[in-house]
């Protein structure tokens, strides 16, 4: 009776998926449990909703929680078997004829209460069998938790650079459209020096693009030995504690190491190379408009973090870059409803800046900053050491380098033509052509 109900017990801290004891069981909605690795590899590449393994039931991965009575249950099973393995006569001191219960942190040996005394001991650190086990494990899952997170994290930047490598190619033939387009208009015959200009931008767009390719192998590379050092350690994992005292130290220093050198994704960038006589054939079109009205803005979601966000991504899944915020707003008194006009405005030394034309009424109600419509901005964040370039309606991310000095701003009522130029650089940065344009400011 007592050996039936033993086998029972056993049979119910045993993992369907793995065969093996439970490792930091988590129950689903459904009622079964399962160790924690398990189900995410069994769930990584399900598109949801994700089923049960055991009766297939649909259920949400985060609706995965550890089942705590569960986890003590498995820890004394698991010390159970380690008493029971100490005290067979294999793990007998041979000289004091007694149970091992000790273990020796530095020389990761096990030691009775007598050999522990001993002059070859007497000054090293000494801890429990019990309590070094559970410590053991503790370090294996918490391991296996930022090894995990590594894994997630690695997978995103390679569905991050994925995209990255169709929006590049799609950027580069707007690109050379955009090229095409402002040197027919300055020359509308054939240019010697337009060839050589979109031979640049189609070089150094394949030559970003080949970087792209192999930053996204490299992440794929790592992603794979990323998994195979969770599975590795999930293997540790399921060891009887007698195993997991002695082999650990090497396989943490290892996965540590390999959490190290993750992979970054790359952030393109096109160089703008000028073309001549671009900015001076807007001279005579050329208004100054005086920034006089100057406006504090506070809110809880400003504009710059919600563009950065769609720039470069949440830092993690669980914190939005959104925070309370504020910045001054300038803007001429110049209305324009017909007609073509020029301007520029100097950005001198700013970091976050948006430049463009809006109706009065979006600039007028500060509980709309973070709607585009009404508003067509270029607009610049920053993060760490690198920038980028952005405009809004609709919100489309530019990877040309970012202007220094002034922003020229051309605007075609007629047309409904809105174009930004680098004056440095004598080039063009976006041109967008929309209803939006018309009787629009």
């Amino acid at each position: 009776m007592e050996s039936d109900m033993s086998q029972a017990f056993q049979e119910e801290l045993t993992c369907f998926i793995c065969l093996s004891c439970l490792t930091e069981p988590v129950t689903i909605s459904c009622g079964h449990s399962f160790c924690r690795a398990c189900l995410q590899l069994s769930w990584e590449d399900t598109p949801p909703p994700v089923h049960c393994p055991m009766c297939r039931e649909p259920c949400q991965q985060k609706e995965m929680r550890t089942n705590v009575v569960l986890k003590k249950l498995v820890s004394i099973a698991r010390q159970a078997s380690l008493m029971k393995d100490l005290s067979s006569e294999e793990h007998k001191c041979e000289t004091h004829k007694e149970t091992k219960r000790i273990l020796c942190v530095e020389s990761r040996i096990f030691l009775c209460q007598l050999c522990s005394n001993s002059h070859e001991h007497r000054g090293h650190r000494h801890c429990p069998i019990e309590a070094a086990a559970e410590h053991q494990m503790e370090r294996v899952l918490k391991q296996m938790a930022s090894l995990w997170e590594k894994i997630q994290e690695n997978q995103e930047n390679i569905e991050a650079e994925k995209r990255t490598t169709t929006l590049w190619m799609n950027y580069v033939t707007l690109r050379e459209e955009m090229i095409r387009t402002q040197y027919r208009e300055l020359h509308p015959f054939f240019s010697e020096e337009e060839e050589k200009h979109i031979e640049y931008v189609r070089k150094e767009g394949q030559c970003v693009l080949e970087k792209l390719r192999k930053s996204e192998a490299m992440m794929v590379q790592k992603s794979k030995e990323l998994r195979d050092m969770y599975r590795e350690l999930m293997a540790m994992s399921q060891e009887p504690y007698v195993v997991l005292l002695q082999g650990l130290d090497d396989m943490v220093r290892r996965s540590e190491l390999m959490q190290l050198s993750m992979p970054q994704g790359m952030q393109p960038e096109l160089s703008a190379l000028p073309i001549t006589g671009l900015t001076e054939r807007f001279k005579h079109i050329q208004v100054h408009i005086f920034f006089e009205n100057i406006t504090t803005f506070h809110y809880k979601m400003n504009l710059f973090n919600v563009l950065r966000k769609f720039s470069f991504g949440p830092q993690s899944k669980d914190t939005a870059v959104i925070s309370v915020g504020c910045y001054l707003a300038s803007w001429g008194s110049l209305n324009f409803i017909s007609g073509k006009y020029y301007w520029e405005v100097d950005l001198q030394d700013s970091v976050d800046w948006a430049v463009g034309v809006c109706k009065d009424s979006w600039l007028r109600n500060t509980n709309q900053m973070i709607d585009y419509e009404g508003a067509f901005l270029l607009v610049c964040v920053k993060e760490g050491n690198h920038y980028s370039l952005l405009t809004t309606s609709p919100v489309f991310q530019h990877y040309i380098e970012r202007p220094l000095g002034k922003i020229g701003v051309l605007l075609d009522c007629e047309d409904g033509c809105l174009s930004f130029l680098n004056v440095a650089k004598s080039s063009p940065i976006y041109s967008c052509q929309s209803e939006h344009g018309k009787n629009y400011f």
